[in-house]
């Protein structure tokens, strides 16, 4: 008896912002499960955000039965197919929103943070550019599975902050990778091997600013029905202030009973 995944995802404009740069998807044929979280004014950070998961989506689709199909990135032999795929895919997506910014002037400057969860046979791959987020919930304990690529967390690995000096760090929204930034990108990717009753919980940092990480795991544990788990996760993140866009994809491993 295996594992399936049941899944549930939702995004809101929070208490401050006039429209949502945020966009995700539940592409269940793929096994992918994508947030991305789109900056740029005049609205072009939707634009960016929804090319993410748009051209993650094509690729994804295209290349399901076509293994063999020319691929614009050489593939890493030091990773295995699907990783490599997961890979190209985000890579594709980024050279898309650069070309796309560069040939018009009000996108100038448009991009996106991204983190997918790709569900193969063996387990699953993880892979994010820019401060959304992966976590997962096991055995009543929340665990941050990525690495913020923030100037913010630059700093506290290279020298330790106080807390008050990371509360009061003057520039916590500058990303130092995003998709659109440059015509190349560096994707971050792992692989976890989900258990039982495990969730991974992807979202931007609309929800992991203002709720801190136990809250996270409170709301989580709480409410057995992902969706209604997803609702309170928004929210608590517009009860602390929701100063920005949110946006959670709950995914939990259940016995498949079939």
């Amino acid at each position: 008896m295996g594992l399936r995944i049941e899944v549930a995802g939702e995004t809101n404009v929070g208490m401050k912002r006039t429209h949502n740069e945020d966009n995700f998807s539940i592409i269940e044929d793929s096994g992918l499960y994508v947030v991305a979280d789109g900056m740029g004014g005049h609205a072009s950070g939707e634009v960016a955000s929804k090319m993410a998961v748009d051209s993650l989506k094509e690729f994804f689709a295209s290349t399901a039965h076509d293994p063999e199909r020319t691929w614009p990135y050489k593939m890493d032999r030091a990773k295995g197919y699907e990783e490599n795929r997961l890979i190209t895919g985000i890579k594709l997506a980024n050279l898309r929103i650069y070309e796309a910014a560069q040939r018009e002037a009000t996108k100038r400057g448009m991009g996106t943070t991204i983190v997918v969860l790709f569900a193969v046979e063996e387990g699953v791959y993880l892979a994010h550019v820019g401060d959304s987020r992966s976590y997962r919930v096991r055995d009543g304990k929340i665990e941050q599975l990525t690495e913020d690529h923030s100037l913010l967390n630059d700093y506290i690995k290279m020298k330790r902050l106080t807390p008050e000096e990371i509360a009061n760090f003057p520039h916590k929204n500058v990303i130092v990778r995003a998709l659109g930034m440059k015509d190349t990108v560096k994707v971050d990717t792992r692989f976890e091997s989900p258990r039982e009753n495990d969730i991974f919980v992807l979202c931007s940092d609309g929800l992991s600013g203002p709720v801190e990480d136990h809250e996270i795991l409170e709301i989580v544990t709480e409410y057995e029905d992902l969706s209604m788990a997803t609702s309170r996760l928004i929210k608590r993140a517009n009860e602390n202030g929701g100063p920005d866009n949110i946006t959670a994809v709950l995914a939990r491993w259940v016995k498949d009973n079939e």
